[in-house]
């Protein structure tokens, strides 16, 4: 569990880019729910990231 933890930031990061991909192949680029979800994912995994990394 603790691995898991280890790399929980990278894997919200790369949620957010793979939802970013899966808008612009399904052609949901005008919405901007999407967009901002996506920013939001990346955004709290690279906080996850910071903070989780220095607390290890």
């Amino acid at each position: 569990m603790n691995n898991f933890k280890k790399y929980l930031g990278a894997i919200v990061v790369i949620l957010g880019a793979i939802l970013l991909i899966c808008s612009f192949f399904l052609g949901w680029n005008n919405y901007n729910g999407v967009q901002i979800g996506a920013l939001a994912l990346m955004i709290v995994g690279l906080l996850l990231h910071i903070f989780l990394g220095k607390k290890a």
